[in-house]
């Protein structure tokens, strides 16, 4: 066996470890506590307990799959990023795309009086709806910030990160006024959403983001062994062949696209498509066929274990999921920034 291979497979062996130990964490704690057994017995129809099985079926599986969905869009989605921009620093909600997405979701939410955080899952066409808006907002805020970085035909990194901050406070501030404008109970909802919330998951919301997630994710895999060239300087890729331009503008789509399928569904979590790809580099090596599946696993198991924390550790209130991720990304994103000087 190759070692890089047999690096990858002993990572990925201690990533589903991570992540079945987050599942477990999750499902058997919340308002009661229900034992490994029960939980056993209720998924594969043994428990006749109508309690457990409401609470695991209606409230939390759906909580963990959501959970793990967004985590694994992000986590892709910044290592599509990273690789285009060549900028270990680049995520999708420092860059702004995130909120770009917000904003238009925001939106959806003021002209169609939706409240997100508290649907039940049987308005199907707007949920439907809310990848597409965000899809729109995303697209442009991606468009914005290429648009002012590049200098003289190049992506200049520093011009990338100040105009990712520009678009995000600039669409930030659209989210917060379209907000203010909204009715009593539409502006709770839509507070509640932006802080990155997932605790009113349903199966609704999986249906809608999880074609999203598998076609694009799909996509970008394929794409994996380009961006491993974008290592290289733009002139040698282009020496090789490849239509450098036509590749960041659809892996940028794609991207895209990830990020918008999730912020619909949980608002804005930031940093996991900081963190999952420097720490799965660490765990795999640069190849981003072994990064990519790397990062997913640690974004998905992230973001279950930060849900786990947002609802048990000031129980019976909740943090949203959002600022528990924040609470944890934002030294991590300091360590990166003192590494990089």
């Amino acid at each position: 066996m190759h070692k890089p291979v047999g690096r990858f497979l002993v990572a990925i062996f201690g990533l589903i470890v991570f992540l079945i130990l987050s599942f477990y964490l999750h499902i058997t704690n919340g308002m009661f506590d229900i034992s490994f057994s029960e939980v056993f017995k209720t998924l594969f129809g043994f428990e006749t307990n109508e309690t457990f099985r409401l609470v695991i079926f209606d409230f939390r599986l759906p909580r963990i799959v959501i959970a793990s969905l967004i985590g694994v869009a992000l986590a892709i989605s910044g290592v599509v990023l990273q690789g285009i921009t060549k900028n270990g620093l680049a995520d999708p909600g420092i860059l702004g795309i995130n909120s770009g997405a917000g904003a238009a979701v925001v939106i959806f939410m003021y002209f169609f009086q939706f409240q997100a955080v508290r649907t039940d899952g049987s308005d199907i066409v707007n949920i439907l709806m809310m990848p597409v808006f965000g899809f729109v907002g995303g697209t442009l805020a991606a468009l914005l910030i290429f648009t002012f970085s590049y200098k003289n035909g190049y992506l200049d990194v520093q011009r990338l990160i100040l105009t990712g901050i520009a678009i995000n406070s600039g669409f930030g501030a659209i989210s917060l006024y379209i907000s203010l404008k909204m009715n009593e109970k539409d502006f709770e909802s839509a507070a509640i959403w932006q802080a990155g919330s997932i605790y009113n998951a349903n199966w609704t919301f999986i249906i809608a983001m999880l074609p999203w997630i598998i076609i694009l994710g799909f996509y970008i895999y394929r794409k994996a062994y380009i961006l491993d060239y974008f290592l290289l300087e733009e002139n040698e890729i282009i020496s090789l062949g490849i239509p450098l331009e036509r590749e960041k503008n659809l892996l940028l789509l794609a991207s895209v696209g990830l990020v918008s399928a999730s912020v619909s569904v949980s608002g804005n979590i930031g940093f996991i498509g900081l963190m999952a790809p420097h720490i799965a580099r660490q765990l795999v090596g640069i190849s981003n066929r072994f990064v990519m599946p790397a990062s997913a696993f640690i974004g998905a198991g992230l973001l279950i274990f930060s849900d786990f924390l947002a609802k048990t550790v000031f129980a019976p209130s909740e943090l949203a999921v959002g600022i528990v991720v924040s609470i944890i990304g934002i030294p991590y994103f300091l360590y990166l920034l003192i590494k990089e000087k």
